[in-house]
């Protein structure tokens, strides 16, 4: 590949930083003497934003066969895919190379006996070189020694003529060495070329996996740019198979469709129309009150029935964004949550999914974020995430991925919610938080509890909505999470998100 000494100062910063390119390198150094040199065309070729490769008339023949490798590679029709998601990112061209290295391996395997020939006519091209240079020498020595007035002696003539016999011949075979070079990586052609096509699909399906990882845990590019090589694929490696790996799609499913309720959310709202009202809104009188305005001998009936707020309205019911306070996902790590629903998601994959989703709703308002994981009585989890400061991905990584397991208890996680909300009031005068409880279990309360969590329901303004995950029967009207709870809802079908759609609209 064409570089300029930038392109490879961050191949050299990369190629230091991987271990996996580093032993990759020294696997294939075994059996290619340029295999470090067709890793680094092979970065290039998926870094930069306008890969050049050179002519392979500029190449030594033992450069060759990795020039062909490279072209295969970047002639596949896959390639530019890989090359949208690679381009200017050094970590990801990294990672496009580790996933083609087994493809490397094959083509290396496949082109070993086109590369003993272009080795051969490396080395005979060489031989060649130190032959012409050996009869220049002669003649050098054959001039020294000559006399001004007469011709060299004849053993400095013969050794001339030697010399340039054996320059001939070396020549003849060096020409001939290169010739067959020049035409031995062709009946290896068809092979690379396949293995080039599947090394590109898998790379590319690697990168915009990756990506796909990435977006979905809410990590955006700029964020990626400036994390260092290691932390990043740390980071990667903990996605790939951390505790919610396998749910990342869903995740970003329910991050995606909060952020589109946001888009639809329309502040003070009037809401679904249901019929006439009385009042003094002037925004939804009705047209034939608005109509005895045009009349003179009826406006000061109009002044009087409005006054009087007997003015007939168009009445609506909506749900009202209200919350400025904390946003409080409460989720239940009980055993229980293992269970798996349709499409094998487990109750407390959705409910994370959910509670992160919260997580954005709340930074995008500018209210703080508290994440209660809770159990049994004697098992709690506090992670907070303050309006102020950014939200790491380590830290949402830690909440999403512990897990208490044991019984569940209402008391000890409500009781923490409402302590953070006082606590919230007190420093910042905040109130109307709202509280989102999510479990798959009933369990009792104690009526002194209940007194004490209504009074600071009403003291503090803050509402609590509940989500049963699938056991509907947790939501019935008798149940202890109905008497909690202002906005009670059961989902059974955990594969879909859009059953706790409305909670972005009102939250």
């Amino acid at each position: 590949m064409v570089a300029d000494r930038f392109d490879l100062m961050t191949w050299r910063e990369v190629y230091e930083r991987s271990a996996g390119l580093r032993d990759l390198a020294h696997e294939l150094g075994e059996r290619h003497e340029g295999a470090t040199d067709l890793l680094a065309d092979t970065f290039l070729a998926a870094y930069k934003a306008h890969p050049r490769l050179r002519r392979p008339t500029e190449m030594e023949p033992c450069r060759l066969v990795n020039h062909q490798i490279v072209t295969s590679l970047t002639e596949s029709p896959e390639f530019a895919a890989l090359h949208r998601e690679t381009a200017g990112d050094p970590y990801a061209a990294a990672m496009a190379v580790l996933a083609q290295g087994a493809a490397l391996r094959r083509m290396l395997r496949d082109c070993a006996d086109a590369q003993e020939r272009a080795e051969r006519a490396q080395r005979s091209g060489q031989d060649a070189r130190d032959a012409a240079a050996a009869v220049a020498d002669a003649l050098r020595q054959a001039a020294h020694d000559a006399p001004e007035d007469r011709a060299a002696p004849v053993p400095v003539t013969d050794a001339v003529r030697a010399a340039a016999a054996a320059a001939e011949a070396a020549e003849g075979a060096a020409r001939e060495d290169a010739r067959r070079a020049a035409r031995a990586p062709g009946a290896a052609l068809p092979g690379v070329r396949a293995a080039a096509r599947g090394a590109v699909v898998r790379a590319a399906e690697a990168a915009r996996g990756e990506a796909a990882l990435m977006r979905a845990w809410g990590v955006g590019p700029g964020e990626l740019e400036r994390m260092p090589f290691k932390q990043r694929a740390r980071l990667a490696e903990r996605l790939r198979t951390g505790r919610l790996a396998e749910w990342a799609e869903l995740i970003g499913r329910f991050r995606q469709m909060a952020d589109g309720e946001r888009a639809r959310k329309v502040e003070n709202a009037t809401g679904e129309l249901i019929g006439v009202t009385l009042g003094d809104d002037l925004s939804r009188v009705i047209p034939s009150e608005l109509a005895a305005l045009g009349l003179p001998e009826l406006r000061a009936v109009f002044a009087a029935r409005y006054a009087a707020g007997e003015l007939m309205l168009y009445d609506s019911q909506g749900e009202q964004s209200t919350g400025q306070g904390a946003v409080i996902a409460c989720v239940d790590t009980s055993h229980s949550m293992y269970e798996a629903g349709p499409g094998g998601i487990t109750r407390e994959a959705w409910a994370k999914a959910c509670a992160l989703a919260l997580l954005d709703q709340a930074r995008e308002a500018g209210r703080d974020f508290v994440g209660i994981l809770f159990a049994a009585a004697d098992k709690l989890q506090v992670f907070r995430f303050p309006a102020g400061r950014p939200a790491g991905i380590t830290e949402v990584l830690d909440f999403a991925e512990s897990f208490l397991g044991g019984g569940t208890s209402y008391q000890r996680p409500l009781s923490a919610a409402a302590e953070l909300l006082e606590e919230e009031f007190d420093d910042t005068a905040r109130a109307r938080g709202d509280i989102v409880m999510l479990t798959d279990d009933d369990c009792g309360v104690t009526e002194e509890w209940m007194r004490g969590w209504n009074a600071a329901k009403h003291r503090l303004g803050f509402r609590v909505f509940g989500i049963a995950v699938g056991t509907p029967r947790v939501a019935e009207a008798d149940s202890v999470l109905d008497a909690l709870c202002d906005n009670l809802r059961a989902v059974e079908d955990l594969t879909d998100v859009h059953a706790a759609a409305d909670l972005f609209r009102v939250i």
